[in-house]
């Protein structure tokens, strides 16, 4: 392995994020407490975790199993046996990775001696898949690729290495390499794993920027990836590892974007699907695919934070605003448009029609994430939570055993929409979304906390306990709560001796009495400048004003101090921007962070919102079937047939539990009047 490690295990991000632009206050770069030092202690997030270690990511692992096999064949094939070739394919290597990062994850916090033989025994096996150069990629090493076409131009792979690295994946694959094995090393201790991406990373850097004999005529590739992966991968290689090669490969790729290559076709082969239209830094526009844009916009925000890189910030300041004035759906999902699974006109959010993939959501966790750690603006982390919760965990069932690659937000119960399925599909052809929910949901807990020299920052909230060491000492901090349904988070400080530092909360949008998101799409139909959050230190109220979305409270704190949290969580009607011509008339129900629908059969056209008092409104747990214990909100709403309007009641649910009770019809946006 090249270099020293230097940094623990970084979670969704990374150690160290530096804000570029930051004045004297924020010199200091930010840092994240990492999900395994962070325990769960709560109702609501913690059950997800047994359900990844004891189904999901156990179940991915038997689906992705044909991958392995085709690693297999393919040592097989570097030792001389030709007898029994892998089937071709782009990428069906990247899903055993990601399967594998998310049970790496497991691992750190629940060692299991089987789950890591069973890790053991692939890791030998993807080390012999690898040529001893460092190449490693099925098709091309056993040239299966050469008779490979399909709907992808005709040209699929291409039919040597890096000959059609638009549409390839070669680098998306390994750069999902990177990063689990980077996760399996800091679990385990063991860096075989590690030393395979590295001599892989290596050998890329040769071949594209500096020119290999046996490849490409000996001239540098030069090309960036069609698919963005490799990029954020080399940023954690590079964390863990201090070689900067890694860094430098990052930035390299991203900045000869949209110079050195640019596609000149129609769909995916447009030079906007794989956002090579530009340089990245005169990008102001998402465009494209969507999963492909967030995780380049993710990796901009990296490399901006790690290597001084100012001239990114523009774009993505553009970028996002962008994305949450006119291109995202309430549900923090992204990519309405199907055929290019990406980013249509703006203002073009069709509800049942639309596309929304899981693995876009995913990015868009990781991107504003991101975007929080280097801005320390909590406006960041309202969009992640709010794509977290309700786009991204609509895309596994409550089992962990079906799964949604598109998210509606409206179904009849029997249209096809899902890839094949009216409903939740229990595997795909493609599946990136189950695998990148394997490897997602573990680290959650991970956003939670950072801070600096001078402020520890609360970002979600949920029961758990960390110990955060401080310039004072070590300050052991745990949370109760009941969060996303409940309002209320008890905070209880017991620094190891007396010290001052900041503890900076974050105030939701959604509770600041005027949308539930930023940005220009969405707002509240009866906005209020009335305060709806209260914040308690030793049991008294305090007055805390709010600086980039966060109440600070700055004091010396001494063991036992509490902070109490109340966050209003009244149910709230939202209109779209009127530009949303499918949202003409109609209303979403919001409560906290979390969007709401309606399920069920009795969804009709006549039905409607009539004007309704927050009093009139009950919330009330669910007492039977698979959403036992969730919050639902029973509705009033009005039905009219001919000229006689009769109240009636609806129960709609979280957005992110529907389709758990069978493929039933499905709305977020109801009628708030009937057109005559």
């Amino acid at each position: 392995m090249t270099g020293k490690v230097i940094a623990v295990f970084t979670g969704l991000v990374f150690l160290g994020c530096m804000n570029p632009t930051a004045n004297q206050e924020e010199e200091t770069p930010l840092q994240q407490i990492t999900f395994n030092n962070v325990t769960l202690e709560d109702a609501f997030w913690k059950p997800r975790l047994d359900i990844q270690a004891n189904t999901l990511v156990p179940y991915a692992f038997e689906k992705t199993h044909p991958a392995v096999e085709n690693l297999e064949k393919t040592a097989r094939y570097l030792k001389g046996d030709t007898t029994d070739l892998p089937f071709p394919h782009r990428y069906i290597s990247s899903d055993l990775y990601k399967v594998m990062e998310g049970a790496s994850y497991i691992l750190m916090t629940n060692p299991d001696p089987v789950l890591e033989k069973k890790m053991d025994d692939i890791i030998e096996t993807i080390s012999q898949a690898q040529k001893e150069d460092g190449y490693l990629y099925v098709a091309h090493t056993t040239g299966v690729s050469k008779n490979y076409h399909d709907h992808w131009g005709g040209a699929g792979m291409g039919d040597k290495p890096y000959s059609f690295v638009l549409h390839s994946h070669e680098l998306y694959n390994v750069g999902h390499m990177y990063e689990a094995a980077i996760a399996y090393y800091l679990a385990t201790g063991k860096d075989k794993w590690l030393q395979v991406a590295e001599k892989n990373a290596r050998h890329i850097n040769k071949v594209f920027f500096e020119g290999d004999p046996g490849y490409n005529n000996g001239e540098p590739v030069n090309q960036a990836p069609g698919h963005q992966e490799i990029e954020l991968a080399l940023v954690k290689l590079y964390n863990v590892t201090g070689n900067r090669l890694y860094l430098d490969m990052a930035k390299k790729f991203l900045d000869i974007r949209g110079k050195t290559y640019i596609p000149d076709g129609e769909g995916v082969m447009s030079a906007t699907y794989a956002q090579q239209h530009l340089p990245v830094a005169e990008q102001t526009r998402p465009t494209g695919h969507a999963v492909r844009a967030m995780y380049q916009y993710a990796a901009m925000a990296d490399v901006s934070s790690r290597a001084d890189v100012q001239v990114y910030r523009p774009a993505l300041d553009s970028i996002w605003h962008n994305l949450v004035d006119t291109r995202m759906h309430i549900t923090g999902g992204l990519g309405a448009m199907h055929g290019i699974e990406g980013f249509g006109p703006d203002y073009a959010l069709p509800n049942k029609d639309t596309y929304n993939e899981t693995c876009a959501a995913v990015g868009n966790v990781l991107f504003n994430y991101r975007m929080f750690l280097m801005t320390r603006d909590a406006k960041y982390a309202d969009v992640a939570e709010v794509a977290l919760f309700n786009n991204v965990l609509a895309g596994v069932n409550l089992e962990g055993n079906r799964f949604f690659y598109v998210n509606p937000l409206e179904a009849d119960g029997e249209t096809t929409f899902n890839h094949g399925h009216a409903g939740r599909a229990p595997w795909f052809g493609t599946a990136c979304c189950p695998t990148n929910l394997a490897r997602l949901i573990p680290q959650v807990s991970g956003m939670m906390y950072s801070h600096d020299d001078d402020d520890i920052y609360i970002t979600f909230y949920a029961s758990n306990s960390t110990t955060i060491s401080m310039p004072g000492g070590q300050v052991a901090i745990q949370q109760i709560s009941g969060y996303p349904f409940e309002g209320t988070t008890r905070i209880t400080i017991n620094p190891e001796k007396k010290q001052q530092f900041n503890l900076k909360l974050r105030i939701p949008t959604w509770v600041q009495g005027k949308k539930f998101l930023p940005g220009d799409l969405y707002s509240f139909v009866n906005p209020t400048s009335q305060k709806e959050w209260k914040v308690l230190v030793n049991g008294r109220e305090e007055d805390v004003d709010l600086k980039h979305g966060f109440a600070a409270i700055k004091r010396e704190w001494s063991e036992g101090d509490t902070v109490e949290l109340i966050l209003d969580m009244n149910v709230k009607f939202n209109k779209s921007h009127d530009l949303v011509l499918e949202n003409k008339d109609k209303l979403a129900v919001t409560r906290g962070p979390l969007l709401y629908c309606a399920e069920g059969d009795r969804l009709r056209d006549n039905l409607y919102i009539p004007e309704v008092p927050q009093n009139e409104i009950k919330v009330e747990k669910i007492t039977d079937s698979v959403l036992r214990g969730i919050p639902a909100v029973l509705l009033p709403l009005a039905e009219k047939e001919g000229e006689t309007v009769r109240k009636t009641e609806v129960e709609l649910i979280p957005y992110y539990s529907w389709n758990n009770r069978g493929n039933l019809p499905m709305l977020v946006w109801m009628n708030a009047r009937l057109n005559d």
